[in-house]
């Protein structure tokens, strides 16, 4: 039998690296590090081999992160003696490490893996550390394009703070995140997994906040597509939706939102035909391709669905065609909560106020409770109390002077549009 001997990683090593890393792996459902992490410490970072003449018997690859090293591989091939060998890759690793001042060198290994050739080695095993990861919503090659689309990582707790509004927020669970973050459930019960949804309801209602809550509660990046900036475009709307879809599908994840779509999907027809038909047209052949990818879903929202084209909300583009409307009372309660000083919520009458902002959109209760506070605010400033507390009264005097957005009529309008457009 050929002499065992330790030397450092060779570039032509890479193909009996990846013959060890799967037989060593083969048993484990889950190895701690991947492939592809390996192989990237291999050629960036710290490894050396045991060879035996020129078979590849065993490999130790490690990393360096602060003050620790890590060790991201380690394997022995079945074929030959593992002590010895386990010992001379461990000490050969920690001499080429020594010189950057580590103060420990860790490992992590499946609880299906043995210890003894770390024990063995002065390994000590902490039994109270737990493993727990997360994927990054974009990878390192995604980057750019994410730039490159005004794309960005929105914070994983937005769809918790969407406070009331239950049934609207369980129908978006229910078509979209669970289809879309649980495939292997929704295709136990034969559920397809939206690639498009429209949004519709009246201004202010919050249909861009529950896209954002949709693409946090995913953990997917979002991107939102604003008709007006892209019009400015040289090539012109129609080539530069184009533009943003291309980059777009270099993506592995997105959620794509575009608010006030009827700017761009208004009805085509008319002699001379609309300025905005073939943007239209454009963007309905963007629908029909985006549906072929994997792993991205549009949401588009309109104040005025009656406005959009007939084909733009047929089925076949659209999976669902979802009404947001007013906030409920919980949702108009945890609104007045998020503005009302802690110093004063103990004497607000919070009921009446629930009660008294039927009819309001968010940003209508936003700005009563802001108009309150400012008043208050000046109000102690002129009278030199500055320890006088918001009450009631100002509220509700900050409530008769706001306009609601949403009239009566447009609210019989959306019910109606919900029994003859809503499609869930």
């Amino acid at each position: 039998m050929a002499r065992t001997y330790i030397r450092d990683f060779h570039g032509d090593d890479l193909d009996q690296i990846v013959r060890l890393w799967g037989q060593v792996t083969g048993e484990n459902e889950w190895p701690i590090y991947s492939l592809a992490e390996v192989i990237a410490s291999c050629q960036q970072d710290y490894a050396v081999v045991a060879m035996q003449g020129d078979d590849l018997v065993g490999a130790v690859v490690g990393r360096a992160a602060h003050a620790q090293g890590w060790i991201v591989f380690f394997g022995v091939a079945d074929a030959v003696t593992p002590a010895e060998v386990s010992t001379a890759l461990l000490d050969a690793l920690e001499r080429r490490m020594a010189p950057l001042g580590l103060a420990k060198l860790s490992v992590l290994i499946p609880e299906a893996d043995g210890l003894d050739a770390f024990t063995a080695n002065a390994f000590e095993v902490h039994h109270s550390v737990r493993y727990v990861e997360r994927d990054m919503p974009v990878q390192r090659r995604e980057i750019e394009a994410l730039k490159d689309v005004g794309g960005r990582i929105l914070p994983r707790h937005l769809w918790e703070r969407v406070a009331g509004m239950a049934h609207e927020k369980q129908l978006l669970e229910e078509r979209l995140v669970t289809p879309l973050s649980r495939p292997e459930l929704a295709a136990r019960f034969g559920v397809v997994p939206p690639r498009a949804v429209m949004l519709f309801g009246p201004p202010g209602t919050g249909k861009t906040t529950f896209a954002r809550g949709v693409a946090s509660r995913l953990g997917w990046p979002f991107v939102e597509l604003f008709p007006s900036r892209l019009a400015d475009s040289a090539g012109g709307l129609a080539g530069a939706l184009r533009s943003a879809f291309e980059k777009i599908d270099e993506l592995e994840h997105a959620v794509v939102f575009i608010d006030e779509v009827e700017e761009i999907a208004s009805r085509r027809g008319g002699i001379p035909p609309s300025p905005t038909q073939g943007v239209t047209n454009e963007l309905l052949k963007l629908v029909a391709d985006f549906r072929d990818r994997e792993g991205r879903l549009l949401i588009c929202a309109t104040n005025f669905i009656r406005a959009l084209d007939a084909a733009f909300l047929r089925h076949g583009r659209f999976d669902y065609v979802i009404p947001i409307g007013l906030p409920d009372a919980d949702a108009r309660r945890a609104i007045w909560g998020r503005y009302i000083p802690p110093e004063s919520a103990q004497g607000i009458d919070l009921d009446r106020l629930v009660s008294d902002s039927e009819g309001l959109t968010p940003a209508d209760i936003e700005y009563a409770a802001r108009r309150a506070s400012q008043e208050a605010l000046a109000r102690a400033l002129s009278d030199e109390d500055a320890d006088s507390l918001l009450t009631t009264h100002d509220y509700e005097r900050a409530l008769g002077n706001t306009r609601a957005t949403v009239s009566p009529e447009a609210i019989d309008e959306f019910h109606a549009d919900i029994e003859t457009i809503a499609r869930l």
